[in-house]
C-alpha cells in the first residue's frame, strides 16, 4: 500500500532569492533546523548539485540523543525548487513567489514508525522556525 504524500506550507515575508538563500546554506540551516527548542542543528553541509549530498546534525540540546540527516539531491532547479531521496523517500521543495512574499511548500514521503500526524506536525515546526527566524534576520 502505498502512503499519500505530505504537504506542508509556510509564507515568508521576503523575495524568493533571500528566501531561497536562507534555506540552503549552511550558516542558516544550522539556526532554524529544529523542530523544538530543545534541539538544535550544530553542523550543516550541502552541495547542492544533483548527486550532491545535503548533510544536517539534528541533537537533543541536552546531548541525550542525536542523527545526521542525510539526504542526496535528484533535480534542481536554481531559486525555484529541488527535490531529495533520504532512505528510499522523497521530498520536493519549492518556492513561489507572489507580491514580495514567498511561499515555501513542502512535499514528503512518510515513513511508517510514527504517524502521519506527528510527521506533518514535526516538519511543520522545522518549517515555522525556518520562517521566524528568516523573517527576523530580514526585517
Amino acid at each position: 500500500m502505498t502512503q499519500e504524500k505530505i504537504v506542508i506550507k509556510a509564507t515568508i515575508l521576503s523575495d524568493k532569492n533571500k528566501v531561497w538563500a536562507y534555506y540552503t546554506q549552511p550558516e542558516h540551516i544550522t539556526k532554524w533546523n529544529f523542530a523544538d527548542k530543545s534541539w538544535h542543528c550544530p553542523s550543516a553541509s550541502n552541495n547542492m548539485i544533483v548527486g550532491g549530498s545535503y548533510i544536517a546534525r539534528m541533537e537533543a540540546k541536552d546531548g541525550s540523543f542525536g542523527f545526521d540527516f542525510e539526504a542526496i539531491y535528484t533535480e534542481i532547479n536554481k531559486g525555484d525548487n529541488f527535490t531529495y531521496e533520504f532512505g528510499g523517500r522523497f521530498a520536493n521543495v519549492v518556492f513561489i513567489e507572489t507580491n514580495g512574499q514567498t511561499e515555501v511548500t513542502i512535499t514528503f514521503d512518510p515513513e511508517t514508525e510514527n504517524s502521519i500526524e506527528l510527521q506533518k506536525n514535526g516538519w511543520q515546526a522545522i518549517l515555522n522556525n525556518f520562517k521566524t527566524y528568516t523573517e527576523s534576520v530580514l526585517s
